[in-house]
């Protein structure tokens, strides 16, 4: 045999083996539902998002320093309905000055204790805790004995934050509990912007290198806003609006950004990556999250695109001129829209758009920020017009 006879051989040999190498298996999908107070919209999220996501991490306790304790008002009937596998999320906040262990750990006792009064079996518990680094060995000691207070199939989890890399505590921690979940997003001055996917994925790197227990991430599907600054320190305003004047400032993470994280998880998954959970649930007045369509789209992998067009709805000479999202991708509203028409006696700009009308068209200008989910409309102006060219509707991003 020849040399070069051998050499293809091998290079041949190699192909094969790398063909026969299984895909990374498939990221585990979820939820977090964080809604403080449910409503009836809940139940057709839920419907609807019970294709793409396996299981619920649902907002069940929380503690602020000076409030002291909430119970969200949940929904036990339609997560009973809901089937789908549960984990309690107890909120702890970062600003407790300490951790009353002996309050805490009798406090979910006892929540664990109404929800199975209420039909509601949760496989584990969160604890969402942004403890600071000089703060992990208490932390750590408190989840030992929540470990051996809580039923031995329970699982137990912890939200966890990128600073804590660089203690070495960290290893200690997450040898104490079940598996952990990294966030990624909005973990730094939010004046920086809301998530950077370029540093999620050396985070989860690093943590994948880090720990021995599966891990998950969490990824944002949300936006907020940021308002006039007190004492040097921006207010956030998230899902739930805060009673105040003074200009906002729009963050919204970006689902064709994320999607490209998503994309390189899936194709070269952190050692002991379990799979992503999604902040959060999206109802349909929530006017800070992804729609459920587009969460959905970048959950699957879908290729993401926001498909404008205006519509027509015609009643006694009426014309409602409306904008359409047809594509799987929230959009933003178009900056101009033009119609061409023809002997018009009355025409207007609905909210959020201004009119010009010349000889022959209409133009719709922006004139303030919005956007629209996928799948949705909205009325921009009416007219009334003996003639609108159909072939003559155009949308300018």
């Amino acid at each position: 045999m020849t040399f070069i006879h051998r050499l293809t051989l091998t290079f041949a040999a190699l192909f094969l083996s790398g063909c026969d190498q299984p895909p990374p298996p498939a990221l585990d999908q979820q939820l977090y539902i964080w809604q403080r107070q449910w409503t009836p919209a809940h139940e057709l999220a839920l419907s609807q998002s019970r294709a793409d996501f396996s299981s619920l991490r649902v907002l069940a306790l929380q503690a602020f320093p000076g409030a002291g304790w909430s119970h969200a008002r949940i929904d036990p009937a339609l997560l009973k309905a809901d089937g789908r596998p549960l984990i309690a999320v107890i909120r702890l906040d970062g600003q407790l000055k300490s951790l009353d262990q002996d309050e805490i750990i009798s406090r979910i006792q006892q929540l664990l204790a109404d929800w199975q009064t209420l039909g509601l079996a949760p496989m584990g518990i969160e604890i969402d805790h942004d403890a600071g680094n000089a703060r992990l060995p208490a932390y750590r000691n408190f989840l030992v004995r929540l470990r051996q207070a809580l039923p031995a199939a329970l699982q137990l989890s912890i939200t966890a934050l990128p600073a804590w890399l660089d203690s070495p505590e960290l290893p200690g921690l997450l040898k104490v509990v079940d598996s952990s979940v990294l966030q990624v997003h909005a973990v730094s001055d939010p004046r920086q912007g809301l998530f950077d996917p370029s540093q999620a994925q050396r985070w989860a790197e690093r943590w994948g290198d880090l720990t021995t227990r599966p891990f998950y991430l969490a990824l944002p599907a949300y936006g907020v806003a940021l308002l006039t600054e007190e004492n040097g320190a921006p207010v956030v305003e998230s899902e739930v609006p805060i009673d105040r004047g003074g200009e906002r400032r729009e963050l919204l993470a970006d689902p064709q950004q994320v999607a490209g994280l998503v994309a390189q998880l899936r194709s070269e998954p952190p050692e002991h990556l379990a799979g992503l959970i999604w902040f959060r649930l999206p109802l349909a007045e929530d006017r800070r999250a992804w729609s459920l369509a587009t969460l959905g789209a970048v959950a699957r992998g879908d290729r993401l695109d926001s498909h404008l067009a205006l519509r027509l709805q015609e009643q006694g000479g009426l014309y409602d001129i409306r904008l359409v999202n047809q594509g799987n991708l929230d959009s933003p509203w178009p900056q101009r829209l033009t119609l061409a028409v023809g002997g018009c006696d009355g025409v207007d700009a609905l909210a959020g758009y201004t009119l010009q009308q010349t000889p022959g068209l209409l133009t719709f200008t922006r004139i303030q920020e919005g956007r629209l989910a996928a799948g949705a409309q909205r009325a921009i102006g009416w007219a009334r017009c003996t003639k609108i060219d159909q072939g003559g509707m155009n949308v300018y991003p």
